[in-house]
């Protein structure tokens, strides 16, 4: 499974990131899937830089915050006017009320919305404890509810044996903490700064993330979304000062073969 950074930017593009967007990939069935974490402003131009956008399976959003998921509203346009024609409609998985966000976000009638060019599908229906399993081709997703000011879930993609956890949007939570148990790769965001004053349940600090690292005993710790009016290198110490494995910051157009 490869993952590369589309997008790391946290809460908005900045000037060398766009906005939260993840592409995985894997071989299987004698072609490559591609499935997107995150669609956030920004991503979906930077996109064309590593893969076909109509090459894409399926999009998972881990929340309805306009950095990790606004470019859908874009990649409708796509999907809908291509010159090749309208496009195959792909699964769009994401909190309740998705297709309505996304049909008000691009001042559209509720319906159809963006229902033709997506199959807009809703995580729910789970605990804290148990999370939902999604499959795309070799890509098995797990999802989790984490704490945010809105609904919010981490992901757990699984393929060839490998995996990589997401965090999503979160405040440090126990739920992270499980989902992340052993992941090959811990994808974590890290927005604020130890020191500050932080609000809780909202986002995690560079050392919330070494601890997260720590606790679950993954395999390499990357971090993401880091605000474009902090230093990254701060996000990276704090990780390092807690966990005394392998992390490293995201970047756009990092690759990582899992």
């Amino acid at each position: 499974m490869r993952l590369t950074i589309v997008g790391c930017s946290g809460s908005y593009p900045g000037p060398e990131s766009a906005a939260s967007c993840y592409l995985l990939e894997e071989e299987a069935d004698g072609r490559t899937w591609r499935i997107l974490l995150d669609l956030g402003n920004g991503a979906l131009g930077q996109l064309h830089r590593y893969a076909d956008p109509l090459g894409i399976d399926a999009v998972f959003l881990s929340h309805l915050h306009a950095d990790h998921c606004l470019d859908l509203c874009g990649y409708y346009v796509m999907r809908k006017y291509h010159p090749t024609g309208p496009q195959p409609q792909i699964p769009v998985w994401g909190p309740a009320g998705t297709a309505e966000r996304m049909a008000r976000a691009y001042d559209l009638p509720l319906d159809p919305g963006m229902t033709e060019e997506f199959a807009f599908a809703e995580y729910g229906g789970h605990d804290h404890a148990a999370g939902e399993v999604v499959e795309v081709g070799p890509f098995r997703v797990e999802v989790r509810q984490v704490v945010h000011p809105v609904t919010a879930y981490a992901l757990k993609v699984t393929a060839g044996g490998r995996t990589l956890v997401y965090s999503g949007d979160t405040g440090p939570c126990p739920q992270l903490d499980e989902l992340a148990e052993g992941a090959h790769l811990l994808l974590a965001e890290a927005s604020f700064r130890t020191g500050d004053d932080n609000p809780p349940d909202l986002h995690m600090t560079g050392a919330d993330c070494g601890r997260t690292a720590e606790h679950a005993g993954v395999g390499r710790l990357v971090l993401t979304h880091v605000p474009p009016w902090h230093d990254p290198a701060d996000a990276e110490a704090e990780a390092r000062a807690e966990w005394s494995g392998p992390v490293e910051l995201a970047r756009a157009g990092a690759t990582y073969d899992l």
